[in-house]
């Protein structure tokens, strides 16, 4: 059954944030506050992310004009990293919330479109492709607001739209589960991680004797001595043949929210991958964001290369994976100190990075810990593996209801 096309700005308005004088400056942002300001990392493929959070607090917010979520309303990331799309739903724990520069809100007119069914549409790789020739610009791609509106989507009767939307949202129900589990396996390995590396009470500590606060047998270090480290690169864009879909291409929009970046945006070809062949990253390398959005820290479940945005570490001893990852987590706020702050990013480049220090546990501590956690880790990757299939599952059955394959 084919439904009727309607253009975006025809069932919802589309709301740019406030990008007058009154936009947060740097030092405004807290850590805590009364109204919380959405970043890039906050807005993922996945929904929402309240990882990293910023804030503003409640008279910056009152002097904002535009920009501020509603419930119900749908987050859309328009500039960078285009199609990122979350719900603002009545279960996110914060009651105010605004956009910044790179995002729009989508507020669905009552009565034209039912709001859950957008976002399904939206956030689907079926309107995914569709949006292609509406987005401008090559070094920073965006989706201006008179090109988002003129979109075409399919629009149902309300009966049906909420059907779908209801049909689709079980899939979501699945992989918020799962995402609570991994959140819950992490939050455990990391407790560890502080009980053995941070308050050291690692096994055998009684007996170890601790000097300056260092236990016997550990030792300064740096990153590069803990393995290669490898910066990523580009493969010619103007060379389509570079890019197909045999080696995962790792960027810093594939690493929010996830622990294993299962799919990436982009992938290349063989051939484009063996223009950078010692670029090339073996499983279980870490991978550690280092321009612009700094800190965000993945594990390569495959072999993969990355953009020259991301500082990989490939281990000297495996063993030392668990340790490195979460270390690498909890240098956050070093990065950002390390890097050249210029106007717009942050950049930590090759020899900052390798040269950053860090204490060095005991080869055999290492190992401990790394067989403690290893099933944690195993059972996140596991769920991680089942969302990306839930999601697939998701795309295929809307397209084959958009397409009338099956009826509602």
């Amino acid at each position: 059954m084919k439904w009727k096309l309607q253009k975006i700005g025809e069932i919802a308005d589309i709301i740019d944030g406030d990008r007058g004088k009154n936009y947060p400056k740097q030092n405004e942002f807290r850590d805590k506050g009364y109204c919380l300001f959405l970043n890039t990392g906050n807005v993922t493929r996945q929904g929402f992310n309240f990882y990293n959070n910023l804030f503003i607090t409640e008279e910056k917010d009152k002097i904002l004009r535009k920009g501020k979520l509603m419930r119900g309303d749908i987050v859309f990331t328009s500039r960078g990293t285009i199609g990122n799309t979350a719900y603002y739903s009545d279960k996110i724990p914060y009651d105010n919330v605004r956009i910044n520069s790179g995002m729009v809100i989508l507020r669905a007119i009552q009565g034209k479109v039912e709001q859950r069914y957008l976002y399904q549409l939206l956030k689907s790789d079926y309107q995914r492709v569709r949006m292609q020739s509406y987005i401008t610009g090559s070094a920073q791609p965006q989706l201006p607001i008179k090109n988002f509106s003129q979109i075409e989507i399919p629009i149902p009767p309300l009966p049906t739209q909420r059907r779908i939307a209801d049909i689709l949202s079980a899939y979501d129900d699945l992989i918020e589960n799962n995402q609570k589990q991994i959140k819950l396996l992490e939050e455990a390995a990391m407790r560890l991680y502080k009980e053995w590396f941070v308050k050291l009470r690692f096994p055998g500590h009684e007996k170890t004797k601790i000097e300056d606060g260092v236990p016997e047998g550990w030792k300064l270090t740096t990153v590069k001595e803990m393995g290669q480290v490898i910066t990523g690169k580009t493969p010619s864009t103007v060379i389509a043949e570079n890019y197909g879909k045999d080696i995962p291409f790792v960027k810093i929009p594939d690493m929010h929210g996830v622990i294993y970046p299962l799919k990436t945006e982009v992938k290349l070809s063989e051939r484009g991958a063996n223009t950078q062949k010692n670029k090339l990253l073996p499983p279980k390398s870490i991978m550690v964001s280092c321009i612009a959005t700094v800190g965000l820290v993945c594990i390569a479940h495959e072999a993969c290369q990355t953009n020259q945005q991301i500082n990989s570490i490939i281990l000297n001893d495996e063993d030392h994976l668990y340790y490195m990852f979460f270390k690498m987590k909890g240098i956050k706020s070093l990065l950002e100190g390390v890097g050249s702050n210029g106007a717009t990013m942050t950049n930590v480049n090759k020899t900052k990075f390798e040269n950053i220090e860090l204490l060095k546990p005991e080869n055999e501590i290492l190992k401990k810990f790394n067989n403690l956690v290893e099933p944690f880790f195993s059972n996140i990757l596991a769920l991680s593996k089942q969302n990306e299939k839930l999601k697939e599952a998701r795309d295929k059955l809307l397209s084959k209801l958009m397409s009338g394959e099956i009826e509602v």
